[in-house]
């Protein structure tokens, strides 16, 4: 997955690290949805929904050297719907979920209603650089 910051996590990241404001540490586990059109940093695209879908937690590695992070389980969606799934957005816990990091997935993904989607171990990657 191609990955990018959200705008509203990176101006609260540039307000912290200038001293303008604290930075809240955003709610774990966080979790990750499924789109069928590409989001951006200013905006959702259009969620999965129906079947069993729900978001999905996941954790990842520790970043460190500019080498980004990746996924340190197997996600697995079970119960989808139909469709065919272009891109993926990473959100907080939070009650009002705070979204975090987006990104197109490395090919589409094609599920027919009932299907299981899983991501291996790594292949969910953020890139801090």
């Amino acid at each position: 997955m191609a990955s990018g910051l959200v705008t509203t996590e990176s101006d609260r990241l540039v307000n912290a690290s200038l001293g303008v404001v604290a930075y809240t540490a955003p709610t774990t586990p966080m979790k990750l949805s499924i789109h069928s059109t590409t989001s951006s940093a200013s905006a959702v695209g259009t969620e999965a929904s129906g079947g069993s879908y729900a978001r999905q937690s996941l954790a990842f590695t520790t970043a460190s050297g500019g080498t980004g992070v990746s996924n340190t389980g197997v996600v697995s969606f079970t119960n989808m719907p139909a469709g065919t799934w272009l891109n993926a957005n990473i959100w907080d816990s939070a009650g009002t979920p705070r979204r975090e990091w987006f990104g197109d997935l490395t090919a589409s993904k094609t599920t027919a209603s009932g299907d299981t989607l899983s991501f291996a171990v790594g292949a969910i990657t953020v890139n801090d650089n």
